[in-house]
C-alpha cells in the first residue's frame, strides 16, 4: 500500500468488542487467588521502597502497584486492572496495525482476536513488568507501520513518548529501535534515520530514563547483574523455541505468528514494512543469544498477528473458511479461558492434556499467603522480650514479601533478605540479636550465631545469639 492510498475504515465495534470481552474476562478473574509472588514484590518493593530504581527493573511497575495498593487495600481488582486494560490496548493496537497494513473489517477482527486468545492474556493476570511491557512495544510497532505509510513524523515523537515509558518498566526497548534502525539503514527507508522528531522522542526517553540512570549508577549498576540471573535460567534453545511458539496461543496464534512472519518477508503488497520483519527477527536472535526468557518474545507478536490478518483478508477465500477459522478462534478462546483461573482452589489438576489449566495460579498464590501465615504465627508465639529482638529473614524475594505483606496482622512490619532486590532495601537493625529465618538451607546464616533451632522442618529455623555485627553480615548474604 503506497503512502497516497487509503486505509480501510476502523471496525470500531466489533474490535473494541473483543478488547471489552479480554478486559472483562481478565477483570472477572481477577479476585482469584492471592496475590502472585512477583506481584507481591512489586507490590511491597513500590509502597515500603520507593525508590527510582530497583535491581532487577526500574520504578514504574512497583509505584503502580504500591499506589494502587494504598488506594485500594487488598483489592486484587484494583490492583490488576491496568493489566487488564493493557492487554484489551493491545488488541486494539494490533487491529490498527492490520488495517494499516490494507486489512478491512475481517482481517482487524482476526488481528484482535489472536491478540487477545494468546500467552499475553494469561500473563496479564498478574501484576508485572513483562505483563505491561508488550503494549507499549506493540504500540512503537504500530507507530512504526503508520509512519511507514504516511511519513507523518509526528508519529516518530509519539513513538519516542511511548518508549519513554517503556524504559520506566523495562530496559528490553533499546534492542528494538537499535534493530529496526539498522534494518532500516541496510533496507531502508533510510530516510528514518534522518528525521528529527525521531532524535527528538529519543531524546525524551532518555531524559525520562535518567533518575532511575542515576539509582543505577550509584547502585553498582544492580541491573546488570539481572542478565545473569535470567541465563542461568535458560531452559535450553529448544525449549526457549517451543515456549516462544506456543506463547502465540495454541491453536489461531501459533498458526498467525507463522504465515505472518512468512508474508513480510514474501508479500509483495508488505515490501516496505520488510525492515521491520528483519528488525524484529534481530531481536529474537539477541534474545535467544544472550539467554533471556522466552516469554519476552510475547511483545514481539502484534505485527505477524495484523501481518497475517491482512493478507488473508486479501485472499478472497471461499465463504466456507469462515465456519472453520470461527472453530479456530472458538478453540483459542476456549483454551484462553481453561488457561486463566476460573477453576475452584479443590482442583488439583494443572493441564487437560497438552493445554495448561488455570490451577496453576492456585498453586502458587494460596501457597504462598499460608507459608506466610506460618511465619507470622511462629513470630507471635516468641516471648515478647525475645520478639522486640527478633528480625523476620527470608531467603528468598518471594518468602520476603509475602510474609512483609501478611505479616503485620502478626506484629510483623520490616522483613528482610539478601536475595536480588531484597538485599537493596536494608539490613536489620542493630537490635536484632536473633533472627527468625524462612527459607530451606539452614547454613546460610548459622555462621554469625551461636545457636539455631528449628521450628517448624524443612522451613523455618530460629537463629539466636549474634556473634558479628549486621554491618559485617550483610555484604556477606548479598545472593542473586
Amino acid at each position: 500500500m503506497r503512502e497516497t492510498e487509503e486505509v480501510p475504515p476502523f471496525a470500531r465495534l466489533p474490535v473494541l468488542a473483543v478488547a471489552a470481552g479480554a478486559v472483562a474476562l481478565l477483570v472477572a478473574t481477577s479476585f482469584r487467588y492471592a496475590h502472585g509472588f512477583d506481584e507481591l514484590y512489586f507490590l511491597v518493593a513500590g509502597r515500603d521502597h520507593s525508590a527510582w530504581g530497583y535491581f532487577d527493573q526500574p520504578p514504574l511497575v512497583p509505584l503502580l502497584a504500591g499506589t494502587l495498593d494504598q488506594w485500594f487495600p487488598g483489592s486484587l481488582a484494583a490492583l490488576r486492572l491496568p493489566m487488564a486494560l493493557a492487554a484489551g490496548a493491545g488488541a486494539v493496537a494490533t487491529a490498527l496495525t492490520a488495517r494499516e497494513l490494507g486489512g478491512g473489517r475481517g482481517a482487524q477482527v482476526m488481528a484482535a482476536g489472536a491478540y487477545a486468545t494468546s500467552g499475553l492474556m494469561i500473563i496479564s493476570h498478574w501484576v508485572a513488568t513483562y505483563a505491561l511491557d508488550p503494549l507499549f512495544w506493540t504500540l512503537v510497532v504500530f507507530l512504526l507501520v503508520r509512519w511507514t505509510r504516511t511519513r507523518r513524523d509526528g508519529l516518530l515523537l509519539w513513538a519516542g513518548l511511548v518508549t519513554a515509558v517503556s524504559l520506566q518498566t523495562k530496559f528490553l526497548i533499546p534492542a528494538l529501535w537499535a534493530a529496526v534502525l539498522l534494518s532500516a539503514l541496510v533496507l531502508g527507508p533510510r530516510r528514518l534515520l534522518t528525521r528529527p522528531k525521531l532524535w527528538l522522542g529519543a531524546l525524551i526517553a532518555v531524559a525520562a530514563t535518567v533518575p532511575t540512570l542515576v539509582w543505577q549508577a550509584a547502585h553498582g549498576w544492580a541491573y546488570a547483574q539481572m542478565s545473569e540471573v535470567v541465563a542461568a535460567e535458560f531452559p535450553g534453545y529448544l525449549a526457549f523455541a517451543r515456549d516462544g511458539l506456543l506463547g502465540a496461543g495454541i491453536a489461531v496464534g501459533v498458526l498467525a505468528l507463522l504465515y505472518g512472519s512468512w508474508r513480510l518477508f514474501r508479500s509483495p503488497d508488505l515490501r516496505q514494512y520488510r525492515y521491520l520483519a528483519v528488525a524484529l527477527l534481530l531481536v529474537v536472535a539477541v534474545i535467544a543469544a544472550t539467554h533471556g526468557r522466552a516469554y519476552y518474545l510475547m511483545s514481539l507478536y502484534s505485527l505477524p498477528f495484523a501481518a497475517a490478518a491482512a493478507e488473508l483478508s486479501r485472499r478472497n477465500l471461499a465463504r466456507w473458511w469462515k465456519f472453520p477459522a470461527g472453530i479456530a478462534f472458538a478453540l483459542s478462546a476456549a483454551v484462553t479461558v481453561a488457561g486463566l483461573p476460573v477453576w475452584p482452589e479443590s482442583v488439583k489438576a494443572t493441564s487437560f492434556g497438552p493445554f495448561p489449566l488455570g490451577t496453576v495460579f492456585a498453586a502458587g498464590e494460596t501457597a504462598q499467603q499460608q507459608a506466610a501465615d506460618g511465619v507470622g504465627q511462629a513470630y507471635q508465639s516468641l516471648p515478647a522480650p525475645m520478639r522486640r529482638e527478633t528480625a523476620v529473614y527470608a531467603e528468598i524475594y518471594p518468602f520476603a514479601a509475602a510474609v512483609e505483606y501478611y505479616g503485620p496482622k502478626y506484629g510483623i512490619t520490616d522483613v528482610y533478605s539478601g536475595h536480588r532486590g531484597y538485599w537493596y532495601f536494608g539490613r536489620p537493625p542493630d537490635s536484632a540479636e536473633n533472627v527468625l529465618f524462612v527459607g530451606f538451607d539452614p547454613a546460610l546464616l548459622r555462621p554469625y550465631f551461636s545457636s539455631v533451632t528449628e521450628v517448624v522442618p524443612g522451613l523455618m529455623w530460629l537463629y539466636t545469639g549474634r556473634e558479628k555485627s549486621w554491618e559485617t553480615i550483610w555484604p556477606e548474604v548479598k545472593k542473586q
